[in-house]
């Protein structure tokens, strides 16, 4: 069955672009195109979308708030928010809104389409170095290093959760923290799902939201003192 998508963006030609770029594989059909937010949630009413790719700057409903609505629904599809360089606050409102993750733009096709792929089987679609880098850029929004969590739910993990779900908003991947601490992938991902469960988080994109907000990380990617 063909994963269905949804591109939301303003810019025709890019929409033409990406519908170009999907339009070649044969697990990925284009079903729905929008302009804007508003148009968004009007098509999403009535076609079944299983990824959204949503554009931030649009007239009319931003793709932050967009992306808050959709999410809010039950059984809403994934969305990508597709950002540049220059719009990272916009990023960091939508991983917060909801969206299962960002991409570039300019991004090389074969990576767009391999992030559509990983958010339709659920797993979180940007890669973890990506995420800090994006982080790392607007520190001023973030806590100060000096602070404590604020997330009650944290004190329900165990040592060695915190442990992995640091690493995890440092940058690492699930082999990498493996590695790091001497652990099975497998159970470095049993740890990430019990991290994901206690907390209520949807995916380890909002792990790292997370521990950048409460103030678990701090933003350069180390551990808070």
């Amino acid at each position: 069955m063909s994963i269905r998508v949804m591109l939301v963006d303003d810019q025709v030609l890019l929409r033409t672009g990406f519908r170009m770029v999907l339009a070649a594989q044969p697990d990925m059909e284009v079903v729905a195109e929008a302009g804007d937010g508003v148009e968004a949630l009007e098509v999403l009413r009535s076609t079944a979308v299983d990824v959204v790719l949503m554009d931030v700057r649009m007239p009319k409903l931003d793709g932050v708030e967009t992306t808050r609505r959709i999410c809010s629904e039950p059984d809403a599809p994934k969305v990508l928010i597709l950002t540049t360089f220059d719009l990272d606050e916009y990023a960091f409102s939508g991983l917060k809104a909801g969206a299962s993750g960002f991409m570039l733009k300019d991004v090389p096709p074969a990576e767009l389409l391999g992030a559509i792929r990983s958010v339709h089987s659920g797993d979180a679609v940007v890669a973890p170095s990506t995420t800090r880098r994006l982080l790392d850029r607007f520190s001023p929004m973030l806590p100060s290093s000096g602070k404590e969590p604020e997330h009650k739910e944290l004190g329900r993990l165990t040592d060695r959760e915190r442990e992995v779900m640091m690493l995890v908003a440092q940058g690492l991947s699930n082999g990498e923290i493996a590695a790091r601490l001497v652990l099975s992938e497998a159970t470095v991902k049993t740890h990430v799902g019990r991290i994901l469960t206690k907390l209520g988080l949807r995916d380890r994109v909002q792990v790292v939201v997370l521990a950048y907000e409460t103030g678990l990380v701090r933003a350069g990617g180390g551990a808070a003192n």
